[in-house]
């Protein structure tokens, strides 16, 4: 008996922008759980049900973000929109990333500052933090179960969550030591250091994609010298016009020195908002007072339980800094918070841009080049230790609190484990466990 031909799956049809823009801004609006969770996110529609890039395609991608500075999840968002649809895809993709996240926050920044403590705000935020928790551990085994193909990788994982836990190892020399580790690796034993795999990959990924494993990159993600130069220097003079008019504000330059601010802090993000949460903390509250310490604590609460990057905290800062102060007179304190949160955002992403749109046709160009491809799989495999590390964070704050001398918080426990398992075991959407889990706090809160 002959076997049956099998059915090739057909390669899907290129998104038009208007279809993409639908994307990216359903993205910003249900994308919880941080870098680890948004990452994820991703790869579940882009990767395996879209397929609008392949699983190679989209880790060698990453594997870039990861080593830059800035909120990694928003620039993947801006690098697959740039390669998708050139320099309006890049910017549809990243700035939908981050906008819902902006006019959210800066709703519930008004309603802290003008209202206080509100029991229902504080019921929602009880069952929702270790939602969050379980969406950060469900997003570790996902990407984990991809990158951690064999001994090696799990051992450099395994390294950078010690280093980071125990050792107290800045994010930016782990980053630095799984790269040597990866170059000297990938030239003694490369099979160990290749990019995806097909044990790597989910069912379904490996069908055809948009932009496929061999895929040539498209004209506008060639590399040459003279766009390269016209996109810094278009970045450069944006980033001078504005603060050249911040600077005319008559503000007591409050808007001016929180753009420079908040421009180091987005070349310092190596690792994700904890990483420069001391620097902003340190700047913010003790240097320019535009906060207290106390809401700084709360403004890392919103942060975490909004979609968008954990960054996102920042436009708390900028809003609680703009009402403070009262930058636009008594008056007008939600318009002076909105106007600073918006500043402060603006500041903080727009290096993110250049990165991408500088630095992605080079990246293009190195795909297949086992010198670069081994130092960014080891790169992969560490930051699986690194997410780890933030799960385990996060974990140890909602479950305990007071900190570890106080008593375990049962009820989260409950409802982080039931997220966990309804995210990892039934596969359940994450805004389905965040509603749930947000009515449970809410519920609990009132008893």
């Amino acid at each position: 008996m002959c076997a049956s031909p099998t059915t090739a799956t057909p390669v899907p049809a290129a998104p038009r922008l208007g279809e993409a823009f639908r994307f990216w801004l359903w993205l910003g609006c249900v994308s919880f759980g941080g870098p680890a969770g948004q990452i994820a996110i991703m790869h579940r529609e882009l990767v395996e049900r879209r397929r609008w890039i392949s699983e190679k395609r989209y880790l060698h991608a990453l594997n870039y973000c990861m080593v830059l500075p800035g909120p990694e999840a928003q620039q993947l968002a801006t690098y697959i929109g740039w390669l998708l649809h050139r320099t309006p895809g890049a910017l549809i993709a990243g700035s939908l990333f981050v906008l819902p996240s902006l006019v959210l926050l800066v709703l519930l920044s008004w309603i802290y500052m003008a209202f206080g403590d509100q029991p229902l705000i504080a019921g929602l935020f009880y069952g929702i933090k270790p939602a969050v928790t379980a969406i950060v551990v469900q997003a570790a085994h996902r990407i984990g179960s991809r990158a951690l193909r064999n001994g090696v990788l799990w051992a450099i994982a395994a390294a950078a969550f010690v280093a980071i836990l125990a050792l107290r190892v800045p994010f930016p020399f782990i980053i630095l030591g799984a790269a040597l580790v990866g170059y000297l690796g990938g030239r003694m034993a490369p099979a160990h250091f290749e990019l995806g795999g097909r044990h790597a990959i989910a069912a379904g990924a490996n069908a055809p994609a948009v932009i496929d494993d061999e895929t040539p990159p498209p004209a506008h993600a060639k590399f040459c010298w003279p766009r390269f130069f016209k996109v810094l220097a278009v970045s450069l003079l944006l980033w001078g016009v504005v603060v050249a008019v911040l600077r005319q504000d008559g503000m007591d330059g409050t808007l001016t020195r929180m753009g420079v601010f908040f421009t180091k802090a987005a070349l310092l993000t190596f690792g994700g908002a904890y990483a420069v949460l001391p620097y902003v903390f340190q700047g913010a509250v003790e240097q320019y007072h535009w906060l207290s310490a106390s809401q700084m604590i709360d403004g890392l609460a919103l942060g975490e339980t909004t979609p968008g990057p954990l960054i996102m905290v920042v436009a708390f800062v900028g809003f609680v800094g703009g009402w403070t102060h009262a930058l636009l007179g008594p008056d007008a304190l939600f318009a002076a918070g909105a106007l600073a949160a918006t500043v402060v955002t603006f500041f903080t992403f727009l290096p993110s841009f250049a990165f991408i749109l500088l630095g992605g046709p080079a990246v293009e160009s190195t795909r297949g080049n086992p010198s670069l491809i081994a130092p960014l799989t080891a790169i992969t495999a560490a930051v699986v230790g690194v997410i780890l590390n933030l799960a385990l964070f996060f974990s140890s704050h909602v479950l305990w609190p007071e900190g570890f001398d106080g008593s375990l918080d049962i009820w989260s426990l409950i409802i982080g484990v039931g997220a966990a398992v309804a995210l990892i075991r039934f596969d359940i959407g994450v805004i389905p466990v965040i509603g749930a889990c947000a009515l449970a706090g809410l519920l609990i809160s009132m008893i």
